[in-house]
């Protein structure tokens, strides 16, 4: 049995850049529909934390939801430095006119409250929806997917891609950059934590990030794939004291630590966001590398702009060729200015060329006594390169 529907927008993944695109939208008699493939028990399940922006935070301010958010850890201060290696830069939000550069919070606790407001809205929200088909068409794009064993069709004036991509990675195949590289996160503990304040060391195998939250760290440790996997093996004591040895003695010993898991990193890049009716958003339009922290903040400004630019056009002319090339004008600096930032980062620090060891020494410190630079720098991750 197939059923069939219609709606203005479709939209294809229910995380937070989905959801958020949704709730943007309120308010404008469009008739939008959520299609989440996860299960209602496990749409907010991902046990990692998340890491927003001012920006991101300002943004969820607009959409209601930023004071229904619960367990967020502010970040005042980031503290950036190199292992075995002079040179050093500290952020700090008070020098640059802000309350807090950022913040560290649970997935689950941005998913609820998003989720929440979007059904205090009334907006369509399925979850269990396993999206089988995206079709590009003419006059619109057809959208078949299955929910509990029957098939159903849903034809929208503009299909969002939210999901990850994968859905057209066959059609439309990404460009893939693999840094060869994992990052291993986990909740820690240590002897001397620094309230507000974020540490993101630079060593030869790839960053290491250290996050405040709650009562510890949310850690973010970057190694090959292979030593990822062996870092999943160690015995806590083990585990820690590596930690130690390679982070060094910022924060005192480090006491407990969670439970780990790894991913790996690439850079994954959509050679356009937009198709006939369909747009890419988020991860499906492009995935970072953790390095800067811009990959999910760069997803809610596509979903803020996106809404922006649906909003602006007549009803009529919803997905067309001449809403799509406006998004897409809107996103290209901020866009493209993130993915080479990001992508210069991670090739410019994580190595041992000796050659470019004082250039980044040089470069750290001359980041901390220019203060015009730092502001810059300290705007393009708060409110990327559209400011």
């Amino acid at each position: 049995m197939t059923t069939d529907q219609h709606c203005d927008v479709a939209i294809i993944g229910g995380g937070p850049v989905g959801l958020a695109l949704a709730l943007a939208m309120r308010g404008s008699g469009l008739n939008i529909h959520v299609l989440e493939a996860r299960k209602a028990e496990n749409a907010g399940s991902d046990p990692r934390a998340l890491a927003l922006s001012y920006g991101s935070r300002l943004l969820l301010d607009r959409l209601g939801v930023w004071h229904d958010i619960a367990q967020v850890s502010p970040i005042k201060t980031i503290h950036i430095s190199q292992k075995h290696a002079l040179g050093r830069a500290v952020l700090r939000a008070a020098e640059l006119d802000v309350p807090e550069l950022g913040y560290v919070l649970p997935y689950p606790a941005l998913h609820n409250a998003l989720q929440q407001a979007l059904h205090a809205d009334g907006i369509s929200y399925q979850t269990g929806a396993a999206v089988t088909q995206l079709l590009s068409e003419t006059d619109g794009a057809r959208i078949s997917y299955q929910h509990d064993g029957v098939e159903h069709v849903l034809s929208a004036h503009l299909a969002v891609v939210a999901d990850g991509g994968k859905l057209l990675e066959t059609s439309h195949p990404p460009e893939i950059t693999d840094y060869g590289q994992s990052a291993l996160v986990t909740h820690i503990t240590c002897q001397f934590p620094k309230a507000d304040t974020a540490f993101e060391r630079f060593t030869t195998q790839g960053p290491v990030a250290l996050l405040p939250y709650k009562d510890g760290y949310e850690l973010v440790w970057t190694a090959s794939h292979e030593q990822a996997q062996q870092m999943l093996q160690w015995d806590d004591a083990t585990f820690l004291a590596r930690l130690h040895e390679h982070f060094g003695d910022r924060v005192g010993s480090f006491i407990n630590v969670g439970t780990r898991s790894c991913f790996p990193l690439r850079l994954r890049r959509a050679p356009d966001t937009t198709l006939p009716h369909t747009v890419l958003l988020g991860n499906a339009a492009q995935t970072l590398h953790p390095v800067a922290g811009q990959g999910f903040n760069m997803g809610l400004r596509d979903a803020w702009e996106l809404a922006q630019a649906m909003l602006a056009c007549a009803p009529e002319a919803l997905g067309s060729a001449t809403m799509l090339e406006d998004y897409r004008k809107s996103r290209r600096l901020d866009r493209n200015a993130g993915i080479r930032f990001t992508d210069g980062l991670v090739r410019m620090f994580s190595n041992d060329l000796p050659l470019l060891s004082g250039g980044r020494a040089a470069s750290l410190s001359m980041l901390d006594c220019l203060p015009l630079a730092k502001k810059f720098i300290a705007k393009r991750m708060m409110f990327g390169a559209n400011g």
